[in-house]
């Protein structure tokens, strides 16, 4: 029988084990998006419709209190993989996507922790640091000729997630407009 809350289900908060059963299930689900690819917020609307309007789901009514393991966990794979591609590590790795992926991966993050008012102030400064980090790296190492570049956005691209991270234009080395594609 469909439940009353925002989403359809069959789960009743008078029911104990349906209220252990959904925290398992969330479980299972939040770790599914821990580690899924690279855009977590499509996995987690997966799951949102997989646990309350899929015919073979177990349609339970959730709350949104019930979706903060799962809004975590797409925080958490953002971070995951916005920090990846900012490790000079990584940079001739098959799993790296670049400057541009990262930037585009920040704004994702930022209006879906928005959205949710999901505080990320934390991330920001981690995030910052690392890009601050990546860039000296690849100044040296092009200078050096060790490598070509693998910075593959604008250099406005690149201005514009620095200053979402809470950076000015003097955090970024002056060098780095040469690394860049475009304009």
């Amino acid at each position: 029988m469909p439940g009353k809350g925002p989403w359809p289900g069959k789960d009743s908060e008078l029911d104990p084990q349906v209220t252990t059963d959904k925290k398992n299930i969330l479980s299972e689900e939040a770790f599914l998006i821990l580690h899924s690819g690279e855009i977590p917020e499509v996995a987690y609307y997966s799951s949102v419709h997989y646990l309350t309007e899929d015919p073979e789901g177990p349609l339970l009514n959730i709350k949104p209190r019930d979706l903060t393991s799962l809004e975590e966990a797409v925080v958490r794979r953002y971070r995951t993989i916005i920090l990846r591609d900012l490790m000079p590590e990584n940079r001739d790795k098959s799993i790296y996507r670049g400057l541009k992926r990262c930037a585009a991966n920040w704004k994702r993050l930022v209006n879906f922790s928005d959205k949710r008012n999901i505080k990320i102030s934390y991330i920001r400064i981690k995030v910052a640091e690392a890009l601050r980090d990546f860039l000296i790296q690849e100044i040296m190492d092009v200078s050096s000729g060790k490598r070509k570049t693998c910075v593959n956005c604008s250099y406005s691209v690149l201005l514009e997630l620095a200053y979402g991270l809470g950076l000015s234009k003097n955090d970024i080395p002056a060098r780095v407009k040469m690394l860049c594609t475009g304009k």
